[in-house]
């Protein structure tokens, strides 16, 4: 068996690449109690939008909004995925926002331990 080792990934007709420890178009772990990039993958910026609302700018674009997005919130390191929810709003090939709340109240909710992943195609 051949081992293959790359440092990024490009797909056919990509312009950018993709880093092989974040082979997802972009991810993001958020502290949406403080405003602040825990660590990241693609994300250029993120910015608060009110409560439990957060907009994120890609660094490399989607190459459209057609994308697949997961996501989960929760407190002190628990991503209570039974009490959160997380939802995204404003979806375009270079950005995207999301909106956490609690799923008994529908309130919306800023977490210290919120993530997100990104599936699709780059521009």
């Amino acid at each position: 068996m051949s081992t293959l080792k790359v440092t990024n990934i490009q797909a056919t007709g990509e312009t950018a690449s993709r880093a092989v420890s974040g082979v997802a178009a972009a991810w993001c772990n958020y502290d949406g109690d403080n405003t602040a990039i825990q660590d990241s993958n693609n994300i250029a910026s993120i910015a608060d939008s009110g409560n439990g609302r957060h907009q994120f700018a890609f660094t490399n674009a989607m190459s459209n909004s057609d994308y697949a997005a997961t996501g989960n919130a929760g407190h002190s390191g628990f991503h209570n995925v039974a009490t959160k929810s997380s939802a995204f709003g404003t979806v375009s090939a270079s950005q995207v926002t999301i909106r956490v709340s609690q799923t008994d109240s529908s309130a919306d909710d800023d977490d210290a331990q919120t993530s997100f992943a990104i599936h699709g195609d780059l521009a």
